[in-house]
């Protein structure tokens, strides 16, 4: 038997194990630290994958317009992210190509593929291992955190120039959209419910 199953919700925001009212479906405060607590996230799904298409179609500018613009007295340059790639490995820096290539090429493709990959198994689990689709979730949120490296980068260089008549650097619009994409992809982690892994047809089983 689950815990939902035997009428227990638990809070995400403390992690306290509940048990609400059996009359009621809506979500009640928590007994520790009265944020609301629902059995799932309402419109999980739906919004999930509103943010995941809105990501998605931001990657696009964010990879072909220019993340960083540079002006110095031998003239100026507009750098994407691939061809910043392209520059430190034609460079000798190979560590710090694959470095940029990973975080800010593998890591968002890979983390909005698996999202949209976990929503279908929701909806059409077949006989997928959930505890691996769990995993899966689990190392979304790990890798997360490191997308945002090309923004750092290109906001240290900007803070680190101060000699505004021999060098200027400015982000680009491929940096506003980048970012974007980081935080519409974080949308769509937080608005997934990884509980409805363990539900049949993505529904727990009072609201099938």
């Amino acid at each position: 038997m689950s815990a939902h199953a035997a009428g227990l919700r638990v809070c995400l925001s403390c992690q306290q194990v509940c048990r609400p009212p059996a009359a009621t479906s809506a979500p009640v405060p928590c007994p520790r630290c009265g944020a609301p607590v629902s059995a799932r996230k309402p419109d999980s799904l739906a919004r999930t994958w509103a943010y995941l298409i809105a990501a998605l179609i931001l990657y696009i500018p964010a990879n072909l317009l220019p993340i960083m613009r540079t002006e110095s007295l031998l003239g100026s340059s507009d750098d994407t992210i691939l061809s910043g790639v392209v520059y430190f490995w034609v460079s000798g820096s190979a560590g710090l190509a694959i470095l940029i290539f990973t975080v800010s090429i593998v890591v968002p493709l890979a983390k909005m593929g698996i999202l949209a990959y976990l929503t279908c198994r929701v909806r059409w689990p077949g006989r997928a291992d959930r505890h691996q689709l769990s995993h899966l979730y689990k190392f979304v949120e790990v890798v997360g955190r490191w997308s945002m490296l090309d923004v750092f980068v290109v906001a240290l260089m900007v803070g680190m120039v101060q000699f505004q008549s021999l060098a200027s650097i400015k982000a680009g619009s491929g940096a506003v959209a980048f970012g974007a994409v980081v935080v519409l992809s974080m949308l769509a982690a937080g608005s997934f419910d990884p509980r409805l892994l363990w539900d049949n047809n993505g529904q727990p089983d009072d609201e099938r």
